[in-house]
Formats: C-alpha cells, structure tokens, sequence
C-alpha cells in the first residue's frame, strides 16, 4: 500500500507499506482522506526530530472507512464510514486516573509517536476509532480532528450565549473557534495581521481586525462599550499576541491558550492579578468533542469550503506543506485512497 513519510533532515518520501491484517481489538481503516495541520509542517521542518522515529508515516485528520475488522472488535462492519481520533492513553497515571485521559501523562499521539493517516490501509485500535453518519462526506469528515480542537478550545473557556470573544489568529483553528464559539451563541472579533486570511474572515461573517496597523485594546473596548472581551483565544503562536492577551479581557474574563508557543512568553501578571483574569490552557480533546464536531460538520456549520484550499495525492505532500509553510492555503487534504478508491 502506498503511503508518505517523513525519513529525516527535512526529506518526505512516498513509500510502500506493508500493512497485515488488524490485530486483536483492532480495526484496519481504508483512509480516505488526511488533512496537513501546523503540527505536520513542524514534522517536516525537522522541529520534532527529537521527539519522533524516522522513518514515520505521519498524518492525524483523517477519514476512511472500514476495511477489516480484528478479533473481539464488535459494532463495526466492513464499509463503515470513520474518523480516529488519534490520542492512546495508558488509563493509570494520576491524568488518568483523575478523569483526563486526553491529557495522560505518558500520551501517545497517533501520527506523531506512531504511525499515522497518510497510508492507504491503517491499523488502528478500535477505541479510538470514531463513527461517521452515512450522509457526511468523507473529504469534509476529514475535518472532524480540526472541528474537535475549537470545540475543545470553546468548551474549556465556559463560553456563555451573548458572550464577546477575542481571536487571536485567523488561521485554520482560529476560524474554526470563531465559528464554533458563534454557534454558541457569541459575538466574534478575530484580530489577524495577514490581509489574505483577514478577507477569508470577514467573507465568513466575523468582525475582523489587523492588529498591527489598529490599536487592538482600544478597538475590543470600542466593540465591547468598554467592558473588554468575556474570552480571549490565543491561538496564533506569536509573542505580541500572548503580550496584548491579557489588555483584551475584561474583569474577571478568560484567556484561553490555544497556541503552542515554543518559548517562554511574557505576560502581564499584574492585569490579571488586577482584574481578577482566568488563564487556561486547552489541549488536543475528549470524545464528546470529536462528537460534537462530527454534528457541527453534518449540519453544516463549518465553512468547509472556504477552509479546503485543495486536494492533492500522496506524490504531491512536498508541494502541498510548502504552500502552507508559505500561507498560501488554509487548509490542504492529501487524497490518500487515490486510485485505490476505483
């Protein structure tokens, strides 16, 4: 079976998998789709050559259908539709044990520590396979991962129906928080400094603002009537928007990190000792939330087009992470069943 992997230096290469049967409690997943996220382009990039083994199939926003079932798997069939949802947890460190299991303390990330999506045949175990309604689309299922994130991040923030929330980032999570937190019932600014990604925004609907050219805090207190922004995500990464976090929030609001930020940031502790500000971070997602993103998808919700910039096959992942590493698309999906799917 065809597949991609990442074999070191920064070098991708298409490869032969061999792919045997599931195993016990397993599934074998004919993947249709995989969508190309941050945490892909840093796989890439060589940023996590400390963290995964070479050569790795990588690849976690997936969709597909059943292809083969292991011994002792029951409730699926052969032509199922699914998604993964890629987190394996040992369920006896004290994460664990207290209910967290997203975020276990010994966590396997699927297509990070182990083998991922972009292969035509995938053996996953059963308990993290998630089911798909027969009407979803399976290049929109491919979303789901994504949608999980935002509804994760919009949950953890205790985001209330008439709440103003402040996106920092108007990138591919960004706009799925900002639409997310709107069918919540929010009112939604998204500040974001690429004037290509600002006009996606506002066609979407959303109050949209540069903050390199805007004073930011004076325009949130503008659009709140002074009283600062219930919720701020900050999901773009960047130094300035962690620093200018905490200008945004009203008395007693909520920042949220969304973001991985690879080095220590400052923060304005005397704002949030000041107004009494909740800082929280949000990571990956529980099943409920990849639930919860499968119903958003199916009733259409999320602006599918407006976030696929294209499709490509396997052979043409190189080109594909160099226009996401360049910004010129929000979101690619790598067609994995390719001539497979005839």
């Amino acid at each position: 079976m065809k597949g991609a992997a990442y074999v070191g230096g920064g070098r991708l290469e298409t490869v032969s998998v061999d792919v045997g049967p599931p195993g016990p409690g397993e599934i074998q997943v004919a993947v249709a789709y995989c969508g190309l996220c941050g945490t892909d382009l840093h796989i890439v990039h060589g940023n996590m050559d400390a963290r995964v083994r070479t050569p790795l199939v990588f690849g976690h926003e997936t969709s597909g259908t059943v292809a083969a079932v292991g011994a002792g798997v029951e409730g699926w069939k052969v032509g199922d539709p699914l998604t993964v949802m890629p987190l394996v947890w040992d369920g006896t460190c004290p994460a664990c044990l207290a209910g967290h299991q997203h975020i276990c303390q010994n966590l396997v990330f699927v297509g990070i520590d182990s083998p991922g999506g972009l292969q035509q045949r995938w053996n996953v175990p059963a308990s993290i396979a998630v089911p798909l309604p027969s009407g979803l689309d399976l290049r929109t299922a491919a979303l789901v991962e994504p949608v999980a994130v935002a509804v994760h991040d919009v949950r953890r923030s205790g985001l209330q129906v008439g709440d103003h929330a402040v996106v920092l980032g108007g990138g591919p999570i960004g706009v799925l928080i900002a639409t997310v937190a709107r069918d919540a019932g929010a009112h939604v600014m998204v500040a974001e400094v690429d004037a290509t990604r600002r006009s996606r925004v506002a066609e979407l609907g959303f109050e949209v603002i540069d903050p390199a050219s805007a004073d930011l805090a004076a325009e949130v207190g503008r659009w709140t009537n002074g009283v600062g922004a219930d919720v701020v995500f900050e999901v773009s990464g960047a130094a300035a928007a962690a620093r200018s976090a905490t200008d945004l929030a009203k008395v007693r609001g909520t920042i949220v990190v969304v973001a991985i930020h690879s080095a220590p940031r400052e923060l304005d502790l005397q704002r949030v000792f000041w107004r009494e500000l909740r800082l929280l971070g949000a990571r990956v997602y529980q099943r409920s939330d990849f639930e919860r993103a499968v119903d958003l998808l199916g009733r259409g919700v999320i602006p599918t087009e407006a976030l696929i910039s294209g499709v490509v096959p396997i052979e043409e992942i190189a080109s594909a992470i160099d226009d996401l590493s360049a910004g010129r698309a929000m979101k690619i999906l790598v067609d994995v069943a390719g001539e497979a799917r005839a």
